[in-house]
């Protein structure tokens, strides 16, 4: 994730930043109970989380504080996260680029990023970022990201812009002052369309994609890849 990214959307429009960021926080603590389900401690030993962020926040990191000490837990960031480090003294960090991973393949049991690959550029990048994340990965990659198509997007907290075409998308952003998040390289929004794309572009047969709503819409998507069976 861009270093400036967090402060770029951290904005409280209309003063609703504290019950979004509780909603964000229940969200991501419903998707690691799911992804919690499909992991069988006795065989997975180790876990990588591509994209860890240096926030403090509460709503921030819930995958460390929900699988931390249940498994041995290793984080890839382009930022420092020694912070991090110090309140999770048992975890391992990498300062690297998760498009272009330096560790060999099969390296981690499991393989999880949690909001990140909206972030990492263009559809060309999202791709490298799959793929990266499915080499290093030996038995399942899950990849979380929120729907483009839910009505409201949560980093610019503003309704229904983000249906329009992605050039217009971006153009009107950057007329409402929103410049850092109108760039494709600081997000890029994916629907359950681009996750297909990706897995059939990449030649991966064996995976899902589960949904989790809110409000009763499909808020986010979770790419899981068994690679024991591709």
């Amino acid at each position: 994730m861009n270093v400036d990214i967090k402060k770029n959307y951290s904005r409280d429009l209309l003063g609703l930043n504290k019950f979004i960021t509780k909603i964000i926080r229940n969200k991501r603590n419903e998707i690691n109970q799911l992804i919690d389900k499909q992991l069988d401690y006795k065989n997975y030993k180790n876990m990588l989380d591509v994209g860890t962020t240096p926030s403090l926040e509460n709503h921030e990191n819930q995958i460390l504080k929900y699988f931390y000490k249940k498994i041995d837990i290793s984080c890839l960031s382009n930022l420092d996260l020694s912070e991090l480090k110090y309140l999770y003294p048992e975890i391992v960090t990498h300062l690297g680029d998760g498009r272009e991973m330096f560790f060999e393949k099969n390296k981690f049991d499991i393989v999880i990023s949690s909001a990140t690959i909206e972030h990492v550029g263009s559809f060309d990048n999202q791709l490298k970022f799959v793929s990266e994340c499915y080499r290093v990965c030996k038995y399942k990659t899950f990849i979380t990201t929120p729907n483009r198509y839910y009505p409201i997007e949560l980093h610019t907290k503003i309704p229904l812009l983000h249906f329009l075409p992605k050039i217009y998308h971006r153009k009107i952003l950057n007329l409402l002052g929103e410049k850092f998040l109108s760039l494709e390289e600081n997000l890029n929004l994916l629907s359950k369309k681009n996750f297909l794309e990706i897995c059939k572009i990449l030649k991966i047969k064996n995976f899902i994609i589960e949904e989790v709503k809110l409000f009763g819409l499909v808020s986010n998507y979770i790419l899981i890849i068994d690679k024991k069976e591709n």
